[in-house]
C-alpha cells in the first residue's frame, strides 16, 4: 500500500464558506492546500487523536481532532473512499475510522456537550448539529439564554449571523449557573480578539496606502492592532496569508505588503491587502515590549529589547518573526530600466507590476496577487493607437482576465523571456505566440523591427483582406471605372462653366459666325448630348446606392494616396550637424563597446556621450566648414538651374499663344485680352478706349476659354515629355 493518499476535490468549511483544495495524507503529516487563497494547512499526524467520518449533504466528511482541542473538517468524499481512508488511518496513524451517525429527528431541545472547538448539539443521543466556536465573534447572557453573533465571509452564500440558546436551571443544584458555565466554555474557544496586556511592539505612525492615512501599528501575540484618527482595525495573525517586501521603481522606496484572507472591513469596504510605504533612507528604533527571558523563550532570540536599523528592514522583520509568516521578494526578473518592477496601468489607474518567483503582485490601486498556480494563460498584444507600448493579459482558470496595459515596448522582451521560463501558456490574438514565431524583436527593436513579425498585425491583415473580398462581390453589379470621362465627369459635377480636355470637344473650336462672334451650334449641340448624358449616369448610380444594401467599412479614416514629386538629383545635400558627424565616425566604436545592442540604443548612449563630451569645438568647425560648401554649392546650382530651359519654364509666366487669323474675313479675327495687353499696349495707349457692347463681350468670353482650353493640352503635353 502506498504510503500518502491524496485527494484533489475535498472542500473545508471556512466560516461558513465551503472552500475547494487538495487534502494528502502522508506518512508523518496531514498536508490541506486551497486552491482559492493558496494558503497551506499542515499538521502532524502525531497530533491527531480522532478521526470521524459523518454523513453530510454533499457526501461525506472527514473530521479530524487534534490532541489541542482544534478540529479540521474535510467534506466532499465518496462512500467508496471509506475503506481506503481506513485502512490508511489504521496502517499509518494507528486510529480507527469511527462512523458517526447523525440525529434526523430534527428536535430543538437536546443536549449540548463541548468537543475541542466545537460545540455539538445532540438529540437522543446523536449528533443534530455542529457549531464552529472559532467561528463566533461575540457572545452575550440574559436570564436563561447565551446568544452566539458568527464572523462573515464574503465567500458563503447564506450567512448565519446570530444562534440563541435557551439554558433551564437546574433545581437539584441552585448553587450552579448553567448559563455562566456555558458562556465560559464558549469563549475559551470563540474567535474573539480582546487587547489584553502590553503590546510586544508599537510602531508610530506608519504611512498606510491601504487603507489610506497614518495608522499606529500595535503588534499583540495573536493579533495586530491598527490605530488611526478615525478607524480602528484589529487583524489576527491567522488571516494573514503572506508578505511581500518589494522595491520601488525609483529605488528610493519600498512597499512592504500583507496579504489577508479574509479582509479587514469598514462599511461596504474590504480590504485584502494592507500596504505600508517607507523611505528606504528612514531609520527607527524599535523598543520590544516584552524581557530578553520571554523574547528568547517565545521567538528563540530572533527579537532584541532593542533594535535599531532602516525603518523598512525593522519593520519587515518583527512581522515575520511574531506572525510566522515567510517574506517574498522579487526574484530573478530584471526589467529594461535595470529594475525589477515594469510601469503600467490597471482599470485607469497606475502601478508597478512585479513578476515575482511564483506568481504577479500588482500595486497598488487595487492591489492584485494572481499565483502561477492559477495562470491559465497570459496575451501580449498591442495598445490601442499607441505603437510605443504593449498590453500584458493574465487569465486565470477561474476566467477572470487581468488586463495590465501601457508597459513600455522595451519591457517585452524581458517580459516574454521571463513568462516562457515559467512554462505559462502564452496565447495571442489568432493563436499561441509560440506558433507564429514572434522574434525577442518584435517589440523591442525599432519600429520597422517590430513590424516584421506581429501577430496582431497578420490577424488584422488577414481580416481586412477577407473584408476587401466581401466588398469585390457587393461592388460586382457597380459600374466600371471609365478614366476617359472622369476628368470631364468631376469637373462638370463642381464647376459651373469649367474648360474641358476631353475627346468630345478637342477638335471643336470657338469662332464667330459671320463675324457675329457667336459659339459654334455642333459644338453646343455635343455639350448638351454629354450633359445630358452625365445627368442620367449620376441618376442611375444615386439610385443603386439607395437599393443596395449596407457593406463592410474598414475601421478608421481612409486616408487619400498622394504622389510625391520627385526631388532633384543633382540639388546639394544639406550639411550635417556637429552631433551628426561626431557620431558618425563613432557609432562604429559604441556598437563594438555595446554588442547586440538595437538601433535606438546605440542613438540613446550616443546621446548621453555627445551631452558629456566637454570639448565640441572640433566638431563645430567641420559643421561650419560643411555649411559653407553647402551654401556655395547651393549658388552655384541656383545658377545653372537658372540657365535651364527646362527648369525655367517651370518658373516663367505662362504665355498665351497667338491665334490664326484668317487674313481679315472677319471670320475669328480678335485677339485675347492678354495678347492685346502684350503686343498692342504700347501703340493702342494713346488711342481713347471704346465702349465694349454686350455682344463683343460674350466673344471675348468664348474667345479666353478656348485659349486656355488649349494652354492646358499644351502643358499636358509638354509635363508628359518632361516626365519622359
Amino acid at each position: 500500500m502506498s504510503d500518502f493518499q491524496e485527494y484533489p476535490d475535498v472542500l473545508q468549511e471556512v466560516r461558513g464558506a465551503l472552500n475547494p483544495g487538495r487534502l494528502k495524507l502522508q506518512r508523518n503529516s496531514v498536508i490541506f492546500k486551497n486552491n482559492k487563497t493558496g494558503k497551506v494547512d499542515q499538521f502532524q499526524s502525531s497530533d491527531v487523536d480522532k478521526a470521524q467520518w459523518l454523513k453530510r449533504a454533499r457526501g461525506n466528511c472527514l473530521k479530524l481532532v487534534l490532541n489541542n482541542g482544534g478540529v479540521h473538517r474535510y467534506d466532499g468524499f465518496k462512500e467508496t473512499d471509506y475503506d481506503r481512508l481506513n485502512k490508511f488511518l489504521s496502517d499509518f496513524y494507528e486510529l480507527e475510522l469511527e462512523k458517526v451517525d447523525m440525529s434526523l429527528k430534527g428536535w430543538n431541545w437536546g443536549l449540548v456537550k463541548f468537543e475541542g472547538n466545537a460545540l455539538n448539539f445532540e438529540v437522543d443521543q446523536h449528533v443534530a448539529f455542529e457549531v464552529p466556536l472559532t467561528n463566533v465573534s461575540h457572545s452575550t447572557t440574559s436570564k436563561n439564554e447565551v446568544t452566539l453573533e458568527f464572523h462573515q465571509n464574503d465567500d458563503a452564500a447564506v450567512h448565519l449571523t446570530e444562534l440563541r440558546f435557551h439554558v433551564p436551571s437546574d433545581p437539584s443544584n441552585p448553587d450552579n449557573d448553567p448559563v455562566q458555565e456555558f458562556y465560559r466554555k464558549v469563549m475559551n474557544n470563540a474567535d474573539i480578539i480582546q487587547a489584553v496586556g502590553d503590546a510586544i511592539c508599537t510602531l508610530s505612525e506608519v504611512q498606510c496606502l491601504t487603507p489610506r492615512g497614518r495608522y499606529d501599528i500595535k503588534l499583540y501575540p495573536t493579533f495586530l492592532q491598527l490605530h488611526g484618527k478615525t478607524f480602528d482595525y484589529k487583524i489576527p495573525y491567522t488571516t494573514i496569508l503572506r508578505l511581500f517586501l518589494l522595491p520601488h521603481k525609483d529605488g528610493r522606496q519600498t512597499f512592504f505588503v500583507v496579504s489577508l484572507d479574509p479582509p479587514i472591513k469598514q462599511g461596504q469596504t474590504r480590504y485584502h491587502f494592507l500596504i505600508l510605504l517607507f523611505n528606504k533612507e528612514d531609520e527607527m528604533t524599535i523598543e520590544m515590549g516584552l524581557s530578553e527571558e520571554d523574547l528568547a523563550k517565545k521567538y528563540d532570540d530572533k527579537l532584541q529589547k532593542e533594535m535599531s536599523g532602516p525603518e523598512y528592514e525593522l519593520v519587515s522583520r518583527v512581522f515575520k518573526v511574531i506572525t510566522g509568516r515567510k517574506i517574498t521578494v522579487p526574484g530573478s526578473f530584471t526589467g529594461h530600466s535595470g529594475t525589477q518592477a515594469i510601469g503600467c496601468s490597471y482599470k485607469a489607474a497606475t502601478g508597478l507590476l512585479y513578476p515575482l518567483e511564483r506568481g504577479f503582485i500588482f500595486v497598488h490601486k487595487p492591489p492584485i496577487h494572481i499565483r502561477f498556480d492559477e495562470v491559465s494563460s497570459v496575451n501580449f498584444g498591442r495598445s490601442a493607437g499607441n505603437t510605443r507600448s504593449f498590453d500584458f493579459d493574465v487569465e486565470t482558470k477561474s476566467g477572470n482576465v487581468y488586463n495590465f496595459v501601457g508597459i513600455e515596448k522595451d519591457e517585452y522582451g524581458k517580459l516574454y523571456d521571463f513568462v516562457s521560463n515559467k512554462k505559462l501558456r502564452v496565447k495571442n490574438i489568432g493563436g499561441s505566440i509560440d506558433k507564429q514565431a514572434v522574434a525577442y524583436e518584435e517589440m523591442s527593436g525599432s519600429d520597422e523591427e517590430a513590424g516584421d513579425h506581429d501577430a496582431y498585425l497578420e490577424h488584422m491583415k488577414a481580416e481586412g483582406k477577407q473584408r476587401d473580398e466581401e466588398d469585390d462581390d457587393d461592388d460586382s453589379s457597380d459600374e466600371s471605372f471609365n478614366p476617359g470621362d472622369s476628368g470631364s465627369e468631376v469637373a462638370e459635377e463642381y464647376d459651373s462653366n469649367p474648360p474641358t480636355t476631353s475627346s468630345d470637344d478637342s477638335d471643336s473650336d470657338y469662332s464667330g459666325e459671320s463675324g457675329s462672334g457667336e459659339v459654334d451650334s455642333e459644338a453646343e449641340d455635343r455639350r448638351a448630348e454629354r450633359e445630358e448624358r452625365e445627368r442620367k449616369k449620376k441618376e442611375k448610380k444615386e439610385k443603386e446606392k439607395k437599393n443596395k444594401s449596407a457593406k463592410t467599412v474598414p475601421e478608421g479614416p481612409q486616408k487619400r494616396r498622394t504622389k510625391k514629386g520627385g526631388k532633384d538629383p543633382n540639388m546639394p545635400k544639406r550639411p550635417q550637424s556637429a552631433y551628426f558627424i561626431w557620431l558618425n565616425e563613432n557609432r562604429d566604436r559604441i556598437k563594438k563597446e555595446n554588442p547586440g545592442i538595437s538601433i535606438t540604443e546605440v542613438s540613446k548612449i550616443a546621446g548621453e556621450l555627445w551631452k558629456e563630451l566637454s570639448d565640441k569645438s572640433e566638431w563645430e568647425q567641420k559643421a561650419k566648414k560643411a555649411k559653407a560648401e553647402y551654401e556655395e554649392a547651393m549658388a552655384e546650382y541656383r545658377q545653372n538651374a537658372g540657365g535651364d530651359p527646362s527648369t525655367a519654364k517651370s518658373k516663367s509666366p505662362k504665355k498665351a499663344p497667338a491665334r490664326k487669323s484668317d487674313g481679315g474675313s472677319g471670320v475669328g479675327d480678335f485677339k485675347s485680352k492678354e495678347f492685346i495687353s502684350s503686343e498692342e499696349s504700347s501703340s493702342d495707349s494713346d488711342k481713347p478706349l471704346k465702349k465694349k457692347t454686350k455682344k463683343e463681350a460674350e466673344e471675348e468670353k468664348a474667345a479666353s476659354s478656348a485659349l486656355s482650353s488649349e494652354e492646358e493640352e499644351e502643358e499636358a503635353s509638354e509635363g508628359g515629355s518632361d516626365a519622359d
